[in-house]
């Protein structure tokens, strides 16, 4: 069967994977009520297209913290991906570089950061978990640098791991031929079985509670590497990342496997880019399938978008070959979406181009009131 779009690729991963492993990729926090409205607040926003207008050259390219990109479509940080193919990082690296784009690498990578510049040239970012032990912090973000990787992407909602029931019915763990790569050697990169799950009782030993908005400071004393920050929900926390001297922010709700009964990621963007006033970039990731996604993100002020599911999805199902069709059909259907509403660069995608359901009419009914 040809696949045609994005979402397809997820039944495909599910007959491949083991349960285990699939469920971990899949589930969202508790009653995964915002993992499904990640993707439903997509389909509330209309498009106003414009028409008769030269649609024959159309130009999806952009900058990115300064680096130019082919599309602003890029890949964000998934963990442990030869869970889903012996490949791994390695594959999704290569996928990104073909399509010009941006991958992010997760902290727990079953590929190392020295692993993953070793696939060749490539523009990487570093997705961060701050442990307790900090001396481990500056040496992966020194290792990181040295790797070639060009930005620093700061996970803040995480202090403690999310209620995620799927691994904890499946009692999930990393399985014990793999590791997470980055810790090896110190010590860290192996997942002990629990009553629960593994990766939550990991979270609890190591991961640092106490994380605040000095600890943005001082990752900018260890490093000269931009810093987006990645998990920022309200226009309060967009104005504090500003102050703290990020260089970008990632709207993000961790794809919906954190906090549950948060908004959808598309639905909180506006009020970040309202905060954030044009002072940084602001990204956003959670529930892109479709160009049409895409699209609609930039209509509210985002400056590019990040997948993760579909990368490990298409990965499970066909390797690099899937996460280069992945980019390649978001790329096609994105251009696609800016021809039939007349936009030919990045720039002329405005909010005037879609409608919200928080928009106020723009026509009220005139009713003249009765004496």
């Amino acid at each position: 069967m040809e696949i045609t779009n994005v979402t397809e690729y997820e039944a495909i991963a599910k007959q491949k994977l083991p349960k285990m492993v699939f469920d971990y990729y899949a589930s969202g926090a508790e009653d995964q009520w915002t993992l499904e409205e990640n993707r439903n607040a997509f389909s509330r926003i209309l498009f106003r297209p414009r028409i008769l207008i030269d649609v024959s050259k159309i130009d999806l390219s952009t900058t990115v913290l300064g680096f130019k990109i082919s599309m602003p479509i890029m890949i964000a940080p998934t963990a442990m991906q030869k869970m889903a193919h012996p490949e791994g990082e390695y594959a999704t690296a290569r996928a990104a570089s073909a399509a010009g784009t941006i991958m992010t690498l997760s902290s727990w990578a079953t590929s190392s950061v020295e692993e993953v510049a070793s696939t060749g040239p490539g523009i990487r970012f570093f997705q961060l978990y701050v442990y307790k032990d900090r001396n481990v912090v500056a040496q992966l973000v020194r290792r990181a640098e040295k790797a070639g990787f060009k930005a620093i992407a700061l996970t803040v909602d995480t202090p403690r791991l999310g209620r995620r029931e799927a691994d904890i019915k499946n009692r999930f763990t990393l399985p014990p031929f793999l590791a997470l790569k980055n810790f090896e050697g110190l010590d860290l990169g192996k997942m002990d079985e629990a009553s629960d799950s593994g990766l939550a009782s990991y979270v609890a030993g190591q991961i640092d509670r106490t994380l605040s908005w000095k600890d943005v400071q001082w990752l900018q004393t260890i490093t000269k590497l931009p810093i987006l920050v990645k998990g920022v929900l309200t226009a309060e926390d967009a104005r504090l990342s500003v102050q703290a001297g990020a260089a970008g922010i990632i709207v993000s709700n961790h794809g919906a496997r954190q906090l549950d009964y948060v908004p959808a990621t598309i639905s909180a963007l506006e009020e970040v880019v309202k905060a954030a006033q044009g002072r940084v970039p602001v990204f956003l990731d959670g529930g892109v399938r479709r160009g049409t996604d895409v699209f609609k993100a930039l209509a509210l002020g985002a400056s590019g978008i990040f997948i993760g599911r579909p990368v490990v999805f298409s990965l499970a199902a066909e390797g690099e070959v899937g996460v280069r069709k992945v980019l390649q059909m978001l790329r096609e259907e994105f251009e696609l979406t800016m021809a039939l509403s007349g936009c030919r660069s990045l720039k002329e995608i405005t909010r005037d181009h879609i409608v919200t359901d928080w928009d106020i009419p723009r026509t009220q009914p005139r009713i003249s009131p009765r004496l």
